[in-house]
This record gives C-alpha cells, sequence and structure tokens, in this order.
C-alpha cells in the first residue's frame, strides 16, 4: 500500500493538516499557525548542531508500570535497540549510546496530568530522509500521533507512549536558516508539508524502509511541565547556566539552550501551573542527564547551585541536583 497524506493524518485522528497542527500547534511555545511563515525547505545540517554545544541532552529515564510493553513499543516504533535487558531497568538506545533509561515500577500510580514533570523527550533524527523513512514506518504500524508541527527550526511529529509519556520526533532545520533577534529565536507553528517531505527526501511510501534507529539519532531537547516559569529560570537559566532563547510569562512557557541551540530544555506551565513536588510513587519522568564539555562548566553550575541553596551529590563522572520540582537533573562531563 503507498501510504497518502490522507492515511496519514488519520493516525492522528484528524481529516486535515490544520486538525493534526492542532494538536501540536503549542508544542513549541507558539503564538500560532502564520506566526513565521517564510518557507524553509532545504536540506538537514551537516552536523548535529544540538549534540555539540557546552551543554547538552545526554539520556532519560522514566518510571514505568509494564515494563516489557513499554520496551517493545520503543523498540518497535523508534528502533531503539535494547542495551541492557534487567529485570528492573532496561535501558535502550542507538549506535551503542544509552537515551532511555526504563525503571520498572509495577505498584507505581498513573502520573498525574497536572503534575510537573514530562511534557515530552524529543528524539533527533539526523536529517529530513531519516523523519521521512520513520514517518512511513509508524504509519504502516498503525501507531497512533498526536500532531505534526513545522516550527521554522525544525519539522516534528508528536505521540504518546502506552503509559502517556509525551514523545517528539523531529528533525533540524540547516541552521543558518533560524531566525534570530539578538538572543532570540523564532519558533513558529504552521503545517507540517508532508507531501514535501516524502517528494524533497525522495521517501518511498509504499513499504517500510525504517529498520530500526540511525546509529546518530539522539535526544535533541527535553520539555518539562512545572509549576512556575520564574522557579524553572532559576534553576535551569541561572543554576545551570543555560540561555534563555525563547518564550514568556504570557505564552506560559519558557526555552533555554546552550550555545544559540534553538532550545535543549523546554518548560511550560499550561497543565500544571502551582504544581507542587512531584510524588515518587507515580509514574513518568524519573531524571534526566546533560553532559558538560569540561570541568569548568560542572564545577561552575554546581558552585551556582549550591550559592542558590540547592542540595547537590555527587554521582560518576558529575552531580546530580533535583529542581523545583522534584526532578531529579544530572551534569555529567561529556
Amino acid at each position: 500500500m503507498t501510504w497518502t497524506r490522507r492515511q496519514l493524518l488519520r493516525l492522528a485522528g484528524t481529516a486535515t493538516l490544520s486538525g493534526a497542527m492542532a494538536g501540536a500547534l503549542r508544542a513549541e511555545g507558539a503564538e500560532g499557525p502564520g506566526e513565521i511563515q517564510t518557507a524553509l525547505r532545504d536540506g538537514p545540517a551537516k552536523l548535529p548542531l544540538a549534540l555539540t554545544r557546552p551543554i547538552h541532552v545526554d539520556a532519560v529515564c522514566l518510571r514505568v508500570r509494564d515494563l516489557r510493553r513499554m520496551t517493545d513499543y520503543y523498540k518497535s516504533v523508534l528502533g531503539l535497540d535494547i542495551l541492557t535487558n534487567g529485570t528492573d531497568l532496561v535501558t535502550l538506545g542507538a549506535g551503542g549510546v544509552p537515551l532511555l533509561h526504563l525503571a520498572s515500577r509495577p505498584d507505581a500510580e498513573p502520573q498525574n496530568g497536572n503534575q510537573a514533570g514530562l511534557y515530552h523527550t524529543a528524539f533527533l533524527m539526523p536529517d529530513r530522509a531519516h523523519l521521512a523513512r520513520w514517518l512511513v514506518h509508524v504509519a504502516r504500524a498503525q501507531v497512533p500521533l498526536t500532531g505534526f508541527a513545522d516550527h521554522s527550526v525544525s519539522e516534528a511529529v508528536y505521540l504518546d507512549d502506552p503509559e502517556g509519556n509525551g514523545i517528539e520526533v523531529y528533525c533540524d532545520r540547516p541552521e543558518d536558516r533560524w531566525l534570530w533577534a539578538g538572543n532570540q529565536v523564532s519558533m513558529g507553528t504552521k503545517e507540517l508539508d508532508i507531501d514535501d517531505i516524502f517528494t524533497k527526501t525522495k521517501t518511498a511510501t509504499d513499504r517500510d524502509l525504517y529498520k530500526g534507529a540511525p546509529e546518530t539519532l539522539r535526544i535533541g531537547h527535553i520539555h518539562l511541565k512545572v509549576g512556575a516559569l520564574s522557579r524553572a529560570r532559576d534553576f535551569y537559566a541561572t543554576g545551570l547556566g543555560l540561555d534563555v532563547v525563547a518564550g514568556s510569562d504570557q505564552r506560559g512557557a519558557t526555552f533555554l539552550s546552550s550555545g544559540r541551540y534553538h532550545h535543549h530544555i523546554g518548560a511550560n506551565i499550561w497543565q500544571s501551573e502551582n504544581a507542587g513536588p512531584r510524588q515518587d510513587t507515580m509514574t513518568g519522568l524519573d531524571w534526566f542527564s546533560l553532559k558538560a564539555e569540561n570541568e569548568a562548566i560542572l564545577a561552575a553550575c554546581k558552585a551556582e547551585l549550591e550559592t542558590r541553596g540547592y542540595a547537590v551529590s555527587a554521582i560518576d563522572g558529575g552531580f546530580e541536583a533535583k529542581d523545583p520540582w522534584g526532578t531529579r537533573v544530572r551534569l555529567i562531563k561529556a
């Protein structure tokens, strides 16, 4: 079967691109469709810019009720490899690099949508062609999708895993096509041109050519639900030294990055405003890790967090601290 755009859209529970986009409209804090109308259609960046910055996202750990089901999902849907397969912990990755840890918590309560925690984990494809092949893969497997969006700096597809953890699969547009105004980057939201993705990448839609995650698949960014944007900036910007590059209190979201990437961390209050500390007895995000390119960054971040009253504990290669909602954040040397 050759998959048409209409069939792909049905996976997102809609008959139109506008409807599919609604599921992703605010996924990166955009004001709405048409914020940026300039077409940016050239090929992908030659290097995974997100991973070459002084600080970047490393891995994510989720607490899950059904370890086998969740392992099978990430293996089949994203094509991740099982790197370690224990009774209580499974580690999956790509190219031998650990990306996702699944910690078995069979008695955990399902996560509360209004609680602080994970909004989505964003898996970065190395280029547009890989994104296209993956999109055909999930279409042919009839994996439910929640939305599509063109964010101008990137092209993204959204879905949820079986326990409700948000996932974004995206590819970046070339860095020289990003629109900056000083230290602020423009991230719009408009309809994703699925036909253009397939046509420009010469991707066949009548067969599944996605045989597993590409070796260079990585987590490009992580988006969090928080209780207050000011407290999120105190921890992630002032404490960890990330730059605020987009978002506002009025939009209910803030976006932070290192080295002028469009964002390594997003934080919003759309569902979680005034949320208190996270409950360790619930499923969802357990911890995530960031990598720093040198010891000087590690030392500066550790000192700043301690100065601001955050407890810091040593771990192999770096340290761990809890953000204002109890999410464990690890910073380790690359």
